[in-house]
């Protein structure tokens, strides 16, 4: 009955998958966690995902959202069977609309190719995740941030307007292009960050802004991370406005150094500021002078003007490498978590006792300006018991020590299935039911995404 259903929904063979589902889509992108599922559709219109809804909610058949497949936590692994709808092929441009300064997408299209499209245009569209492949109806179902963050914001600062499919197969559009809505309640965002455990995104109206003029990146080591983060917090109070302000210790680096084959100046440094600024030249160039001074003064041993692209980009493609450096030699656990800005230091001490005490190398990087904090925890040679064992005994420290610190389990990467069990157990009750009263009025059936990040009474990820 369901092929026979779901061939009238969707008329072109070549977008069914029945048997013999490939494993990239049973999963997320670390090949990990694995579902099951009956079907594979790929979607390419509204209606085509309404009809599929209609259907999926009439007869309770679970259906997983799922984008690119980029995603680190499990949120795409579908755990209850059913359907998995595929959007990838939602690809389109529909709009670039210069006079209110939006551009209106299919959630399909990729991060990389939007940048690279309204770059033509003159404009830019800042979010700016480490994953380029990531498809733009991910990035707004996880907020997605990135380096960028600290002087433009995240996602949800970019999303004008939605269409959505509920549960139920109804379509909604909510937001617009309108810059001030003060006119009920702001439905955009409960989809924002959700997941897709609410309702299924087809249509984005995004913000952009005119591309900046130039832009410049600096390195700044430091002698040790406590005097190089404790700098962060005074070039956030100088008014210079960074794009992105980024921490590094010196045995990262080494780790993305020898990965890459490019080498960092200012060996001796124990850790490394790595900054940009954008916006006019001139501006720019008197932001730069003024960190310039209040850095050196703050105990910087360097303040290295990267005005050489290529020198420039080979420092980047350092930082950017830092997660694959460390897959090429282990599997690992990749972790996000986020701190309020003055306690990074902190946290980042303590995430060096916990290695040293537990025995598990943890490589720590990230975003000193808005205190994202990224891990690799590294399994080594640890057996799959001994792994999962180690992994959780760590993680739940590493987790109940952030929210002491008045931190939060994740910045962009989403909650999924692996932050789950510490989401709930450090999270407030009296959210949890919050969060879990809207997922029973939007899907009572629960059929879309469920057991995910924030619902209470799912599976845990050990047993994926």
């Amino acid at each position: 009955m369901e092929r026979t259903v779901l061939r009238e929904i969707i008329p072109d063979e070549s977008r069914l998958v029945f048997d013999h589902i490939p494993p990239e889509f049973l999963s997320d992108t670390l090949g990990r966690r694995k579902g099951e599922a009956s079907a594979l559709v790929f979607a390419k219109s509204t209606e085509e995902v309404s009809k599929l809804l209609q259907y999926a909610h009439a007869n309770r058949i679970p259906v997983t959202p799922r984008g690119a497949g980029t995603n680190l936590v499990g949120s795409t692994v579908p755990v209850d069977g059913g359907i998995i709808l595929d959007l990838s092929q939602m690809n389109r441009i529909l709009e670039l609309d210069t006079e209110t300064m939006t551009i209106t997408v299919e959630p399909g299209l990729l991060l990389q190719d939007l940048q690279a499209y309204v770059e033509e245009h003159n404009l830019f569209y800042p979010p700016d995740p480490g994953e380029k492949a990531s498809s733009i109806g991910g990035n707004i179902s996880t907020n997605a941030g990135g380096m960028r963050a600290v002087k433009y914001g995240v996602t949800r600062d970019y999303v004008r307007g939605l269409e959505v499919v509920t549960a139920d197969g109804t379509v909604l559009t909510v937001g617009g292009k309108n810059v001030k809505d003060a006119s009920g309640l702001s439905l955009k965002h409960l989809y924002i960050g959700s997941e897709g455990t609410l309702a299924v995104i087809t249509k984005c109206i995004l913000k952009v802004i005119p591309k900046p003029e130039t832009s410049l990146s600096i390195l700044v080591p430091y002698p040790d991370l406590t005097t190089g983060i404790g700098s962060v917090l005074n070039i956030l109070r100088a008014d210079a406005n960074p794009t992105a302000v980024e921490f590094m210790e010196r045995n990262v680096v080494r780790v993305g150094e020898d990965f890459s084959g490019v080498r960092y100046p200012c060996p001796e440094a124990g850790s490394y500021i790595l900054l940009t600024f954008d916006g006019r030249e001139r501006e720019v160039a008197a932001s730069a002078e003024r960190i310039q001074a209040l850095a050196l003064s703050s105990g910087a041993l360097d303040y290295i003007f990267l005005t050489d692209p290529q020198q420039a980009a080979d420092i980047w493609k350092v930082r950017g490498a830092l997660v694959k450096a460390v897959e090429a030699v282990s599997e690992q656990e990749p972790v996000d978590i986020v701190v309020p800005i003055n306690r990074t230091a902190e946290f980042i001490g303590y995430i060096n006792q916990l290695e040293q005490s537990s025995g598990m190398r943890m490589v720590s990087f990230g975003h000193a300006g808005d205190g994202n904090v990224h891990l690799c925890v590294v399994r080594g040679h640890r057996d799959e018991a001994t792994w999962q064992k180690e992994l959780h005994a760590n993680m739940d420290k590493a987790y109940h020590k952030a929210y002491e610190l008045g931190g939060i389990a994740s910045g962009e990467h989403g909650i999924g299935i692996s932050k789950r069990r510490y989401f709930l157990r450090e999270t407030h009750w009296e959210n949890l039911r919050a969060m879990n009263q809207i997922k029973d009025a939007l899907d009572p059936l629960h059929i879309l995404n469920d057991k995910k990040s924030y619902l209470v009474g799912g599976q845990d990820e050990t047993a994926i």
